[in-house]
């Protein structure tokens, strides 16, 4: 007889084998979060909870958290028998993989237990510098990760359109980058819209340090058809907009994506944890997850 979708997530908290055709018994992905009480730490693990072939592992947080030490998912009124640790070794020593959208800095220190514990890791943390991307990149010899400023599955096609309009609109076609945030997000502009400039920049065999402006204010002059502008709005509870505006002569083409929810970022995760099944180490992003390259 069919699973119902209610028997299938609490299949998923609790751990147990789900059987598979023919009585087989598929494998679980044993997933950790960190950052497991914020808002997209509260979306992972209800994802997790959902899928039938993740099961939450571990859940990590800060020592000021005041969820330490209770069940990861008592918000969704269930049991997962993990509860929240500031611990990184404890949160990690059940886990395969480690989803995590928190902050350089944690991130960083997550990934030095990932790599001795052999734990690979999902990374949807942005504002990394570059010294802190080599050191990402350093660890990646040794464990698989996937990196990137957006896991959505939405935003990595916009990313591709973007590369196909570049390629068009490559002379006449001043572009600009506008993305919208809630008041909480702390980097501007977003690594997505940064990722987006990068990719225009690519295709158009530009150096986005040089020609990348960020914001404007005061007599400016005339606009530099190479430059590339970037603008920030904070406000509200805002998940995230972002639009790419190439502005010609008698015409503009703007390409817009809107996250509703923060459950696109999850299920995008979710899909970069089993495209890391295989994989023993190597750093990759969602064009590798999603066959875009």
């Amino acid at each position: 007889m069919a699973r119902t979708r209610e028997t299938l997530k609490n299949v998923a908290v609790e751990g147990a084998t789900q059987p598979g055709v023919g009585g087989g018994t598929p494998t679980q992905y044993r997933v950790a979060v960190a950052g497991a009480s914020g808002r997209m730490g509260h979306m992972l693990i209800e994802a997790i909870r959902e899928a039938h072939d993740c099961r939450l592992a571990g859940a990590l947080d800060l020592p000021s958290s005041p969820s330490i030490g209770n069940d990861a998912a008592a918000f969704l009124g269930h049991a997962s028998g993990v509860p929240v640790t500031a611990d990184i070794r404890t949160g990690l020593q059940n886990a395969e993989v480690l989803i995590d959208f928190t902050r350089p800095e944690g991130t960083l220190n997550h990934l030095k237990l990932c790599r001795e514990l052999g734990v690979k890791a999902v990374i949807g943390t942005t504002g990394f510098s570059e010294a802190q991307k080599e050191l990402i990149a350093d660890t990646a010899r040794d464990v698989a990760i996937v990196l990137a400023p957006n896991m959505s599955v939405g935003v990595n096609v916009t990313f591709k359109l973007l590369e196909l309009a570049a390629k068009v609109l490559d002379d006449g076609y001043d572009i600009e980058i506008v993305e919208t945030h809630h008041r909480h997000k702390v980097d501007a502009p977003s690594g997505t819209a940064l990722k987006m400039g990068e990719v225009i920049a690519k295709v158009l065999e530009r150096d986005l340090k040089k020609v990348a402006v960020y914001g404007r204010e005061g007599v400016t002059g005339e606009r530099d058809a190479r430059t590339i502008g970037f603008s920030a709005v904070r406000g509200g509870d805002i998940v995230g907009d972002h639009t790419v505006l190439f502005a010609g002569t008698g015409e503009r083409i703007e390409i817009t994506h809107r996250a509703a929810n923060r459950a696109t970022y999850a299920q995008g995760s979710l899909r970069a944890v089993r495209f890391l099944a295989d994989k023993a180490s190597g750093l990759y992003d969602m064009f590798d997850v999603l066959g875009l390259k």
